[in-house]
């Protein structure tokens, strides 16, 4: 049985993070979470050292951001669906994550929705800019778009993208791993996360899969390396079948260029309406 840390000592941990710049914009449920993890294992510095490595992985300035005042902009005055379309992919470029997917998404809804079915309610969890892609999805126009992320200002814009696209729903600041959202939905994305979600808490992503009120959770994992040169297609899809061992929910895989999702479907929930959340 793991001894307990005293309140004190995790209190001393939680206050230096938040002392670092960089980790101000952090969610306090977060900051404690970590430290939580952290102070089961070290102590003192130690434990200071592993926090503020999980931090990076969690933050991922590495990955990029826009401004996002001039992205609300550019969506806001561009006119008509194709200029809409340009902004957002142009938007979309400058996080390493979506610009991946760019050169896939002709095919890469269509292909999931053959799957899945097209959403009506789709919930997206560490969503990073996924959500401008929205004019790509299709989605129908009552369909219900729900953004989850810890990053503030990504947060404030992409409420008000999800809007200015169209469609209902909005973004939220939430820690998926703390706090899983509880909306019921046709689909949901765990978009090129579980590999990070692995190394913040061994089993945190399937604790989220499990609880994720969703009859299809889209798993993706990247192939290849940041540089574009190191092949991970199969360590990857070993990490995805570790993390669900013991699940008897049928795995469809659909395979990019340069990005593979693993189409978990659940048993059907009771049909009940999506629960808009605060």
């Amino acid at each position: 049985m793991a001894e307990r840390v005293p309140d004190s000592e995790r209190e001393a941990l939680i206050r230096a993070l938040q002392g670092a710049a960089k980790y101000a914009a952090v969610p306090l449920a977060t900051l404690a979470d970590i430290a939580d993890h952290a102070l089961r294992h070290e102590r003192g510095k130690a434990a200071l050292k592993t926090a503020k490595a999980k931090l990076h992985n969690v933050i991922a300035d590495y990955l990029g951001d826009p401004d996002y005042s001039a992205a609300s902009q550019q969506i806001d005055t561009a006119a008509g669906p194709e200029a809409i379309r340009v902004a957002c992919a142009e938007i979309a470029a400058a996080h390493a994550s979506t610009r991946e997917r760019l050169a896939i998404l002709s095919e890469f809804y269509p292909r999931l929705w053959a799957i899945t079915g097209t959403p009506h309610t789709l919930i997206d969890l560490a969503c990073g800019l996924n959500p401008v892609l929205i004019p790509f999805m299709a989605l129908p126009a009552d369909a219900c778009y729900y953004a989850y992320d810890i990053h503030p200002a990504r947060v404030t814009f992409l409420n008000g993208a999800i809007r200015q696209l169209g469609v209902g729903g909005g973004a939220e600041r939430r820690d998926i791993l703390v706090s899983p959202p509880e909306i019921r939905a046709d689909v949901a994305l765990i978009l090129k996360e579980v590999h990070r979600l692995e190394q913040r808490r061994r089993g945190a992503s399937r604790a989220l899969i499990d609880a994720i009120q969703a009859r299809w959770v889209l798993v993706s994992l990247p192939t290849r390396g940041m540089n574009g040169r190191q092949d991970l297609r199969r360590s990857y899809r070993n990490l995805f079948y570790k993390v669900m061992a013991g699940s008897s929910w049928p795995v469809i895989e659909v395979e990019f260029e340069n990005e593979m999702v693993f189409c978990v479907e659940k048993p059907a929930s009771p049909a009940l309406p999506p629960q808009g959340e605060g």
